[in-house]
């Protein structure tokens, strides 16, 4: 407390969720704390992308690629991964979605492994549905419980539509 009895509200590491008095709040996905921020990256000729360090030990030794909404790459950890099985499933059985969907996302989601150097090899069928090229610049951009791969020019659409609406002016 400061000399007028304020409690000052202890502040964690970036991706922390932490109340007053140094309490960590519950995540709904997996109480890992979130991902946030952007990052520009190079996909390498061999379809390999260096992880930004700040992601890296939420996603260590293993995780998955899956197909994203709006044709970007998801990156999720074990647990996120799980989850969304588990919603698909429900939404197959409550009929939300068929299960054509539910095969295309199986069939297309990756188990890969972080190498030493932080990197992960995205599979060509990945890079094609969210438009990437070997050697070119690339997004890794945190959005909360996943990770985004995406398109330089298609991350910046997206962006910019999605901070119209936050400022009330969606069309």
């Amino acid at each position: 407390m400061d000399k007028k009895g304020d409690k000052w509200l202890t502040v964690g590491t970036s991706g922390d969720n932490v109340l007053g008095g140094g309490k960590r709040s519950p995540l709904p996905w997996s109480g890992e704390g979130v991902f946030v921020g952007v990052h520009e990256r190079q996909l390498d000729p061999k379809g390999r992308l260096a992880l930004p360090a700040s992601f890296r030990p939420r996603l260590e030794p293993r995780c998955y690629l899956a197909f994203g909404q709006d044709k970007c790459v998801d990156v999720l950890t074990a647990e996120a991964f799980d989850q969304v099985v588990q919603e698909t499933l429900n939404k197959v059985r409550s009929g939300e979605i068929n299960r054509n969907q539910q095969r295309a996302l199986a069939a297309n989601t990756v188990e890969v492994s972080i190498d030493a150097q932080g990197r992960i090899n995205i599979e060509e069928k990945l890079r094609e549905y969210a438009g990437l090229s070997l050697n070119t610049k690339v997004i890794v951009a945190g959005s909360f419980d996943r990770v985004e791969i995406w398109d330089p020019t298609r991350h910046q659409r997206i962006t910019d539509a999605g901070t119209q609406q936050i400022a009330g002016d969606s069309k």
